[in-house]
């Protein structure tokens, strides 16, 4: 079975970094779409950025330039490296896979799996 467990999350003040992993067991597909998600209570979900097995990124627009997405695969971990955080920031961030690259087109959360999520607080 497929699992992924983040860590990396926290609370951090304004102007600060935190780098968010993303352990990933079980997956046996050669393509990938990994995806970081965030959500905050009364919000729809938001896909913060992806990764696709091109190594082809995308960033929402409010993360653009602060925030980078990586995937290590010799350790299945993928990570996302968040700079200059900003309270509206805040939130449960989530990782998530499909095994369809095309599904990284777009900002949809139509992923296979998911990681329980980690609480980033920034204020």
């Amino acid at each position: 079975d497929v699992q992924l467990v983040e860590s990396g999350g926290g609370s951090v003040q304004a102007g600060g970094s935190l780098r968010l992993s993303c352990g990933v067991s079980g997956y046996r597909y050669s393509g990938y779409c990994y995806g970081w998600f965030r959500q905050t209570p009364g919000k729809e979900r938001e896909r913060v950025s992806s990764i696709d097995t091109t190594g082809s990124t995308m960033y929402a627009d409010s993360v653009k330039g602060r925030f980078t997405v990586s995937y290590d695969n010799a350790k299945s971990t993928l990570y996302l490296q968040m700079n200059n955080l900003k309270p509206e920031d805040t939130a449960n961030y989530t990782c998530a896979v499909v095994p369809y690259r095309e599904r990284c087109i777009g900002a949809g959360d139509v992923f296979n799996w998911w990681g329980p999520g980690t609480q980033v607080t920034v204020s």
